[in-house]
């Protein structure tokens, strides 16, 4: 597990790292906008690629959409970040 996905951050401070309300973070959670770790406990964990989402959302509500066109939008450049893995790695096998 790298830094950037090992959940620490409680809500409070990943809301004061994201400038969001903590209700905010959990809307967005029940949208399935944002998945954090839970403890045994229940309590959310956000990572630091968490607060990144947050923010990404943050900053795409200020854009104006709404929050399924921000799922999309989610959706959509995930999608990007794979198929570029894809071909990095098609890329690099055909170089062998």
């Amino acid at each position: 597990m790298s830094e950037r996905t090992r959940a620490v951050y409680a809500i409070s401070v990943a809301a004061d790292m994201a400038e969001m309300q903590i209700q905010n973070l959990r809307v967005y959670e029940r949208r399935g906008l944002v998945d954090p770790a839970r403890t045994s406990g229940g309590t959310r964990l956000y990572s630091i690629a968490d607060i990144e989402r947050l923010i990404r959302i943050r900053d795409l509500l200020a854009d104006g959409l709404n929050l399924a066109g921000i799922a999309r939008v989610l959706a959509l450049e995930e999608d990007v970040r794979r198929l570029e893995d894809a071909n990095e790695e098609l890329r690099n096998a055909s170089r062998k």
